[in-house]
């Protein structure tokens, strides 16, 4: 039987664990509303034609003077460009969600492999249904890549931060050591990112699309993360291995 010394330490552990779990809840659905409401910004804005002047001044200063079919810099700049723009395709984030269902039904996480599946086919149908709302034109320009569906908001960007940040967050709740989740959240966050940025240089997007693709994947990836930290608390959800939670390995 343990001291009441020691008791009293592990219920206050226990305690301050959930505290710090709330917390964070918390800030992340504050977040994820945040971002939401910026995309609702973002799209009365465009929706005005306040956003022009801004969007025109952006993608312009990414192209040649002079030149508008060129997009800045060397060859070998446009060219990596693509490569970076395909990490949003349809078929590389395809294989990264099959990919990713293979590993978590492999380590038997089969209710998470369920809320990936819901979290990431929800947010490719909540893309399209954007899409076909708005309905804006892609920019007047010649573009670098090709492009077949409306520009409002950017389905690369939309897509490459819903499958990367949820199964970003995800995975954090596989694992219980710090430093991978961080590594696990750096990455998705950095890959988002540069999907992002290689539209606007290709010039197949406006900023404003590509900031509303980041807000709406960026919102949706959140509410997942809350809803699959919400149900490992109340055990719908597989927790982390008993070591990690021991902290092994930090």
């Amino acid at each position: 039987m343990g001291s009441p010394v020691t008791s009293g330490t592990t219920r206050f552990s226990l305690i301050a664990d959930l505290a710090r779990r709330e917390i964070g809840l918390i800030a992340g659905l504050f977040l994820a509303a945040a971002l939401a409401l910026g995309f609702g910004l973002l799209a009365e804005e465009v929706l005005e034609g306040d956003t022009s002047r801004f969007d025109q001044a952006v993608i312009l200063a990414l192209r040649t003077n002079g030149n508008p079919a060129d997009p800045i810099g060397p060859a070998w700049l446009e060219e990596l460009g693509r490569d970076v723009t395909s990490l949003g395709s349809f078929a590389f984030l395809g294989f990264v969600f099959l990919a990713s269902l293979g590993y978590l039904f492999l380590i038997r996480k089969r209710a998470l492999a369920l809320l990936m599946a819901v979290a990431v086919l929800g947010g490719v149908a909540l893309s399209t249904a954007l899409k076909m709302t708005f309905d804006r034109p892609r920019p007047e320009i010649p573009h670098a890549a090709r492009v077949f569906t409306a520009s409002f908001p950017s389905g690369h960007a939309t897509l490459s931060a819903v499958t990367f940040l949820t199964l970003g967050a995800l995975l954090t709740r596989v694992n219980a050591d710090r430093p991978v989740k961080a590594y696990f959240m750096s990455l998705a966050v950095f890959l988002t990112i540069m999907v992002g940025l290689s539209r606007l240089y290709l010039g197949v997007h406006y900023p404003t699309d590509v900031l509303a693709g980041w807000c709406v994947g960026g919102a949706w990836a959140i509410l997942c993360w809350a809803i699959a930290l919400r149900l490992q608390q109340r055990g719908k959800v597989e927790p982390p291995s008993p070591s990690a939670l021991s902290g092994e390995g930090r």
